[in-house]
């Protein structure tokens, strides 16, 4: 099972060319093991498109009703530990608490994170593919 970051989620359920082949093959190798999006993914998304940074193809509602349907989909909740682990990562770390508890989720569940993001690339105390 891997992670995926907002923007490659979002990329992935619209066929967007920023997703790389790489990316393409690393979600298609583990869509039957899972693919974990966190619950602040949702957010995330649904504050794209209440401040028009987001275009989506549907209402909102509609699309998370599809997206969270793709193949492999596993939701992650914000857990206590997620909480925490968000608040307490090693080393230095950017303050957008979106990025926080992505980071927190794989490191609890011990997940790679699927990601573009440099800050979170840089980022040596979580898995990345």
């Amino acid at each position: 099972m891997i992670l995926l970051d907002t923007h490659i989620w979002v990329w992935w359920v619209h066929g967007d060319t920023h997703l790389s082949r790489k990316h393409v093959e690393q979600i298609e190798r583990h869509e039957e093991e899972g693919l974990g999006i966190s619950v602040i993914s949702y957010w995330e998304v649904a504050k794209l498109v209440e401040y028009n940074r987001l275009s989506l193809p549907c209402p909102v509602a509609d699309w998370f009703e599809q997206a969270l349907n793709y193949p492999g989909i596993t939701p992650f909740e914000l857990t206590p530990r997620i909480a925490i682990e968000s608040t307490q990562l090693p080393g230095k770390f950017h303050r957008d608490p979106a990025d926080q508890i992505i980071v927190a989720t794989a490191r609890v569940y011990n997940l790679p994170l699927l990601t573009t993001d440099s800050r979170i690339l840089e980022y040596p105390h979580v898995q990345k593919l």
